[in-house]
């Protein structure tokens, strides 16, 4: 691997890409390039883009899964840095680490992503996943994204309404070619140091509250931190259930048609009086667990016996043992999802950004 600085710049070659990853799984990149200001990543992204060079963009790593052959072309690093705090008016780049900035909107008793806390990746990951977890979503706090537009060749402001928010979903995944998030402004809440009305059940229940009921700030994040924990959903490189992408699959949506179907083959799989799980998800739809599928489907925790397993903790996450492959990583992946379409008749989508592979 050889290596080059151009001003702060940094570039390498034949440059490992499964340490930058949470997986730890994946080949390495034709040419790496680490940028630190906006400015960098925009010349970086131009000079691929003059080239026809292929791109792609790396923050935390905690949504890639990369194939084993690496990635021919240029991989960008994201590491810029700033966290502004200007009233309830928050700004970071997106390469800020996005736990920890959790932490300091906590610190400074601001409402609003107090329940996003020990999600691992950057800044800049947030509104490209409309990032979720116990009844908050950043789609919420979101008021604009600046963006390097690849298409206008120039930064633009992205309004939220702009962004086309949806469940894991946004503009911005839909034309991942487009756009590469520079910086997020959030609108947060000051609430005498109180969190956010409680959305998630699970998330009341530990608190000991009601849903729609507000707690200390610290007290709301402390308490996802340790259910997040729980479900091996916060990073310890001592922990291969942590060796993960997060939730490997979305929660399916269905028409309200579509889960009627879905109910009858529950309670013929599964015995009359079983009932999925059901949650509202717009007018027509409705919204399932995906954990429960796999789980009822066989997949239960721990499943598997090579390097790459279901995590002993939650089914939604598939993990590295230490010593997998993508290719096992993927093999399991199309086991679950096979075995939950012949069970249930619902084809689960990967949320994690497939590259050089597919399901």
């Amino acid at each position: 691997m050889g290596s080059r600085s151009l001003g702060r710049v940094q570039e390498l070659h034949d440059a490992p890409l499964a340490p930058l990853t949470t997986l730890r799984l994946g080949g390495p990149a034709t040419r790496l390039i680490i940028a630190a200001t906006d400015a960098e990543v925009i010349d970086a992204v131009r000079e691929a883009d003059a080239g026809g060079t292929p791109l792609l963009l790396v923050g935390g790593g905690s949504n890639l899964v990369i194939g084993d052959k690496g990635f021919d072309g240029t991989a960008l690093r994201i590491a810029t840095r700033g966290f502004e705090l200007s009233g309830t008016t928050l700004e970071l780049a997106a390469g800020e680490v996005w736990t920890d900035a959790v932490a300091r909107t906590v610190e400074a008793g601001l409402a609003g992503i107090e329940c996003l806390a020990g999600i691992p990746g950057s800044a800049g990951a947030t509104p490209i996943q409309n990032v979720g977890a116990y009844g908050q979503e950043v789609s919420t706090t979101i008021t604009e994204v600046i963006a390097y537009d690849r298409r206008a060749g120039g930064t633009v402001t992205l309004e939220n309404e702009e962004c086309a928010f949806s469940y894991r979903h946004s503009r911005f995944k839909a034309d991942p070619e487009r756009y590469v998030v520079l910086r997020v402004r959030f609108a947060l809440q000051d609430a005498d140091g109180l969190s956010a009305p409680v959305r998630y059940a699970e998330t009341a229940r530990a608190l000991g509250v009601e849903v729609g009921d507000r707690v200390p700030l610290a007290t709301a994040r402390d308490t996802v931190l340790k259910l997040r924990a729980g479900k091996g959903m916060v990073l310890d490189p001592e922990d291969h259930d942590t060796w993960s992408a997060g939730s490997f699959f979305t929660n399916p949506i269905l028409t309200d048609a579509d889960f009627a179907v879905f109910r009858a083959r529950v309670r013929d799989r599964l015995g009359e009086g079983v009932e999925p799980p059901a949650y509202p998800a717009g007018q027509g739809h409705t919204k399932t667990s995906a954990a429960w599928l796999i789980d009822k489907a066989g997949f239960t925790k721990g499943y598997g016996t090579g390097p790459a397993r279901i995590s002993t903790k939650h089914t939604l996450a598939l993990t590295n043992r230490g010593g997998a492959t993508t290719e096992d990583l993927l093999t399991l992946a199309r086991e679950v999802v096979a075995g939950v379409r012949e069970t249930f008749g619902i084809t689960l989508v990967n949320e994690p950004v497939t590259v050089g592979v597919s399901l």
